[in-house]
């Protein structure tokens, strides 16, 4: 197994731990009286993950570029921070909790949805790492594509909560 192969597959497992974490976080917030929106489009966000990785691990050739892999590992930073930062409110799923308010501290001061922007990041960062560029530009277009309906779909349904809660809109 060469270098790039690990690495990726060191960034899959890390998905499959946050898949695991996520699902329990999921469970938990359903219990007490979440509910989901957007629930029909998250199979397609799973099923591009894994041809994202799938793709990735075909496509590597050569060694692994040090500037992409300082880029990815400060990504993982920032995902470690958001993961944090919203403990058992992290999710995978668009699940929007009974009268929560939003968190605004960690990176969420700075960034509305700092989650996608790592994600972003990581999707290109990570063929870049391992020389599969047209992966990383094929795949970045794409993600865009998906996020910005991703964020419309959760960017309403918290709009939606906070005015039932009697909260304005931001």
């Amino acid at each position: 197994m060469s270098w790039g192969h690990a690495l990726i597959a060191f960034i899959a497992i890390q998905r499959l731990a946050e898949l695991v974490y996520a699902r329990r976080n999921s469970r938990r917030l359903l219990a007490e009286g979440a509910h989901e929106v957007g629930g029909g489009h998250y199979p397609l966000l799973v099923g591009f993950h894994a041809a994202w990785l799938i793709a990735t691990a075909v496509a590597a050739d050569g060694p692994i570029d040090p500037f992409a892999l300082g880029i990815l590992l400060a990504l993982q930073t920032g995902r470690a921070w958001v993961l944090v930062t919203l403990g058992q409110r992290w999710t995978t799923r668009i699940l929007v909790p009974q009268r929560a308010p939003l968190v605004r501290h960690g990176p969420y001061r700075w960034f509305r949805h700092p989650n996608y922007l790592i994600v972003t990041g990581e999707i290109a960062a990570l063929p870049l790492a391992v020389g599969a560029v047209g992966i990383a530009i094929a795949f970045s277009i794409a993600h865009l594509l998906v996020l910005v309906w991703r964020i419309r779909v959760e960017d309403r349904a918290l709009a939606r909560a906070r005015i039932a809660s009697g909260i304005p809109p931001d």
